[in-house]
């Protein structure tokens, strides 16, 4: 059996000695790992780096996924398509822990691979599997594909992550003060929990909960009856599962479920804490909810020699670093797209998940203005994007490759694929510009930003998620006004758009042509405002003086 020491490779820091087991569906902790999808692993990735660095007692649990989430890449026409290529990792331990899990009242067998925390500088995190020889082929396809979007394989997912986590846990000898569920598709644990203690007070109180999504649809849910069929209720029935938290109806949600197994939860910003508040609160049985704004991790994310002559206040420093970023960033534009971008232009990213509510292309909702604005001589501008769309989800694969499309023509705009860790800091360092404008409310927290400004992108945003906590405007960002909350959607979208290129025709772009001192100052506030705010070191310690003492 692996040891503790084994496991850990250092002791426990005295200011954070309550064990922690930190469940999330994925992870980001580097690029050379592929089984994370967007700002959940992002998130999970630096706080699992941080809790490292400050020594936590803490450890993940994840799932090792076959085939990631998948490869973006582009199809014969330079359209982006996925693909579902096998990942092999050396620099995983092979525990040598087979056990099984039931799951529609048969046994599939679970191995458990860990991920040391030297290897990255990570917390240690182990990650399931059920892709091995002794499961036929259906059970070893549960753990293939992040995010399946078959329901019953979906489901499956979620009980080894929250049951198999739960019991390897207990094969471990090892017993958390506290069971995290970062989001709640490890919901399942609970059940294993209450098998284990008899009471769900016992189970309260050991459990917490973080909800990330605003989106009602996001916040998975399936009926009580396939559930039950799934083994996802461990041993209890699906009228037990309902009389034991008070949920009346068809169907169960995990959001719910686990704001009633935890004794106490979190959204990831202020405004998603008001949100989720409003969302859930009128429920009974409902655990209290506050938040902590999400953090980047940076150590990881911020560039050395930049962040170097930002402490120094070095503004010749400052700008030949952030050129020499920006040209790291263009080699890739050139090799994806065949376009040669320029390091003196003011360069716009938008870079993020590809879903509807984020509106990648708000820019060019009046097409005749984005014509004006990347044809202007007087102040040029490059502008890229970039982002995963959910597989499935061909309304924004659609999406994507019209945005392809409509800019293919133009010498100065590109869009990238392969958008992962990697490609992500190229973004945030060579971006003059990060742009941010989802639908208001939408937005639970969003990171992205935070990374840009450590790394001298200005965020040019809408005042949604973690940007009220943060924005000074025209001194550390821009912000964009956002609409009357009365207008409809697309009043909202038409105003935004207004907004948006009003900012950048008015503001933006003079400042960074005309008066580069100004831009220079405005950058160094970004990030020395970033730092320890929205630094990942401020989250872990939060969530241990919140969250697992409070």
């Amino acid at each position: 059996m692996i040891t503790k020491q084994e496991i850990f490779g250092f002791t426990a820091n005295e200011r954070y000695t309550t064990s922690v087991a930190y469940f999330s569906m994925e992870f980001a902790i580097d690029q050379a790992l592929k089984i994370y999808s967007g700002g959940l692993g992002f998130l999970a990735g630096s706080h699992l780096r941080s809790a490292y660095e400050l020594k936590q007692n803490l450890l993940g649990i994840g799932i090792l996924w076959k085939y990631g989430y998948y490869d973006q890449v582009r199809d014969s026409n330079g359209l982006m398509k996925p693909e579902f290529i096998q990942k092999d990792y050396s620099f995983l331990t092979d525990t040598g822990i087979v056990f099984t899990v039931s799951i529609h009242d048969s046994p599939v067998h679970v191995k458990a691979y860990l991920l040391k925390p030297e290897t990255f500088g990570s917390a240690p995190l182990f990650l399931l599997s059920t892709d091995i020889a002794e499961n036929d082929e259906l059970s070893r396809s549960i753990t293939h594909c992040l995010y399946d979007p078959n329901e019953t394989t979906r489901i499956a997912q979620t009980i080894v992550l929250g049951i198999g986590g739960a019991m390897l846990l207990d094969i471990l000898g090892i017993t958390p003060d506290v069971y995290h569920m970062n989001e709640g598709h490890s919901v399942s644990l609970n059940f294993y929990l209450y098998a284990k203690y008899k009471s769900l007070e016992e189970v309260r109180k050991r459990v917490v909960f973080t909800t990330h999504t605003p989106e009602m649809a996001g916040n998975e849910a399936h009926t009580y009856g396939l559930l039950k069929e799934m083994s996802f209720f461990y041993h209890l029935q699906d009228h037990e599962a309902k009389s034991l938290l008070g949920m009346d109806g068809d169907y169960f949600n995990y959001t719910l479920a686990a704001l009633k197994f935890s004794r106490k939860a979190n959204g990831v910003s202020r405004i998603h804490g008001e949100v989720a508040r409003r969302m859930w609160g009128g429920n009974p049985g409902v655990c209290e909810i506050t938040s902590i704004t999400n953090a980047q991790n940076k150590a990881y994310w911020a560039d050395i020699q930049f962040n170097t002559a930002i402490g120094a206040g070095n503004d010749k420093d400052i700008i030949y670093r952030k050129k020499q970023m920006k040209g790291d960033l263009f080699k890739v534009v050139a090799d994806q797209c065949g376009k040669l971008f320029n390091e003196n232009i003011l360069t716009i990213v938008w870079a993020r998940r590809f879903a509807d509510y984020k509106r990648a292309n708000l820019l060019m909702y009046d097409w005749d203005r984005f014509i004006r604005l990347i044809n202007n001589n007087d102040y040029p501008v490059q502008v890229i994007w970039a982002g995963k769309p959910y597989p499935e989800d061909e309304g924004s694969i659609e999406l994507f490759n019209q945005i392809i499309r409509s800019v293919k023509p133009f010498a100065n705009c590109a869009v990238l694929t392969g958008y992962e860790l990697g490609l992500s800091a190229l973004l945030k360092k060579g971006s003059d510009v990060w742009l941010n404008n989802p639908r208001m409310y939408h937005e639970a927290s969003g990171t992205s930003g935070m990374t840009a400004a450590m790394n001298g992108s200005l965020n040019l945003s809408l005042p949604d998620g973690w940007v009220p906590e943060f924005e000074k405007d025209k001194e550390n960002c821009f912000v964009i006004q956002p609409a009357p909350d009365q207008l409809s959607v697309v009043e909202k979208d038409i105003q935004e758009n207004k907004n948006l290129l009003d900012t950048l025709e008015n503001i933006v772009l003079p400042l960074y042509y005309h008066n580069p001192e100004q831009w220079i100052a405005k950058l160094k506030k970004a990030a020395a405002d970033i730092v320890p705010a929205f630094e990942a070191g401020r989250l872990t310690n939060e969530y241990y003086e919140i969250m697992y003492n409070g």
